[in-house]
């Protein structure tokens, strides 16, 4: 039985770029080949004879970001709906005939994108091809089907947020981070919106979006382009080309004052503590800065090996964890924030003040060449160790060319890497932690009365 992950934003951790062989030769590591249909359709072939498996992944440029206002969720909700059927499969037949033939599928749906994907041997492809083809313009739903499976994702939420004290903090800092940008909105929805969607909003959303020119097919695994081009023009050249779409965003306005939230929930058993600061990303905001925070965020919490783990886990014992994050591949603002786990008995006030203080001495004393080497040797690392996790290649590409990146970017991210500097570290830290406004979370245990 396979398990839908409906409402996941993908983090995305590290772009998988390229190896550097001895001497500096370069190396890619997928190597993949991409052609385009006629109808605007982007097909890449990420070619890996290592078994006879292939992953066919078909992504849509729409998140939840790209809903309309008042419509929180649509995006998720089609998704689930689109497993209901069309004019040619009944309900649930295409994830019976994946499962059938020994094959396995998902689907998930983030901010900026939404995608399907099968796993299957090389020799079912075709199968899947026709079926994902054929529910791309021929999705049949109705008011039978919306109100019962809108009920699923309210329980959803329910499960996994109102019922989850660390879910709802997280809702709650998007919900302050961001004053004015979409990602303010959770990729599920919100309660009440979710309640007023209907057949005729889903069906106008799923027309103007689900359509070949705003979809990139990719395929990983036992194939050659020579040998999927002809299957790609059979079953998705032939679909019409949908209206080309722009997709418009607001612009986050600055932040003129820190928040702070804190949450106290019975349901606590490990307290947190968190603070956040909007960022640039690949593609918004002073994007020169993008490659120097992920190695920033390496160095001050990426690891056992990372400044605030030595700090407040190892040396001073009063942390479980503490680390820091930065993902650049949003199409919006992205979030480079830290966070810390204190041991029983600790103030939180103590945790904080002793992070802020690593973060101080960062922007005041910068970094040193064998912290932004050993971060960089590290990244490189474990870039080239997940070219053998099978569909991280498909997940990569798919993830950024629906975020506004190309493929030359995925492929060269070592390489841009490996130009950070000390100097442009601090640059990219003070940009961002300095003189800038955050948002602090603490999650609580409710006193007992």
């Amino acid at each position: 039985m396979f398990i839908f992950y409906r409402n996941t934003r993908i983090l995305i951790g590290l772009l998988i770029g390229v190896c550097l062989l001895p001497g500096n030769a370069l190396a890619k590591i997928f190597d993949p080949d991409t052609f385009t249909l006629k109808n605007g359709m982007q097909v890449v072939v990420i070619t890996n004879h290592r078994a006879p498996v292939v992953r066919h992944m078909v992504w849509y440029k729409v998140g939840s970001a790209d809903e309309a206002p008042g419509e929180s969720g649509i995006a998720h909700l089609l998704e689930h709906l689109m497993f209901k059927g069309t004019d040619n499969q009944g309900p649930g037949e295409f994830s019976a005939a994946v499962a059938r033939n020994g094959g396995q599928e998902n689907a998930f749906t983030s901010y900026d994108h939404t995608a399907y994907f099968q796993t299957i041997a090389k020799d079912r492809l075709e199968m899947v091809m026709r079926m994902e083809a054929d529910r791309m313009t021929h999705l049949l739903i109705t008011p039978k089907q919306v109100a019962p499976e809108r009920n699923v994702v309210l329980e959803e939420r329910r499960m996994r947020v109102d019922n989850n004290p660390s879910a709802q903090l997280r809702e709650q800092v998007n919900a302050a981070l961001y004053l004015n940008y979409p990602y303010r909105r959770p990729v599920i929805g919100w309660e009440h919106e979710i309640k007023a969607l209907n057949v005729d909003r889903i069906l106008s959303f799923y027309k103007r979006h689900y359509a070949p020119n705003n979809a990139v097919l990719i395929v990983e695994g036992d194939i050659t382009a020579a040998e999927l081009k002809p299957l790609a023009e059979k079953y998705y050249g032939v679909i019409p080309r949908g209206p080309d779409i722009v997709r418009t965003r607001t612009v986050e306005p600055p932040a003129v004052a820190d928040r702070r939230l804190v949450l106290e929930n019975e349901r606590v058993t490990q307290p947190g503590w968190s603070r956040r600061y909007l960022a640039p990303s690949y593609h918004y905001g002073d994007t020169k800065h993008a490659y120097a925070l992920q190695v920033l965020a390496e160095i001050i919490g990426g690891g056992p090996s990372s400044r605030l783990h030595k700090k407040l886990v190892v040396d001073d014992a009063v942390a479980l964890s503490a680390g820091a994050f930065y993902d650049p591949s949003d199409i919006g603002p992205s979030v480079f924030g830290f966070y810390a786990v204190p041991k029983p008995g600790v103030e939180m006030s103590k945790i904080e003040a002793m992070v802020m203080r690593e973060v101080d001495r960062v922007l005041k004393e910068g970094v040193t060449d064998r912290e932004v080497a050993g971060a960089i040797d590290r990244m490189r690392n474990n870039a080239i160790l997940a070219k053998d996790d099978f569909g991280s290649a498909a997940q990569e590409v798919g993830a950024a060319l629906t975020s506004g990146g190309t493929i030359d970017e995925v492929e060269n991210w070592v390489l841009e890497i490996e130009k950070v500097t000390p100097d442009s570290t601090l640059a990219a830290a003070k940009d961002v932690l300095q003189g800038t406004h955050s948002v602090t979370a603490e999650l609580l245990p409710k006193p007992q009365s």
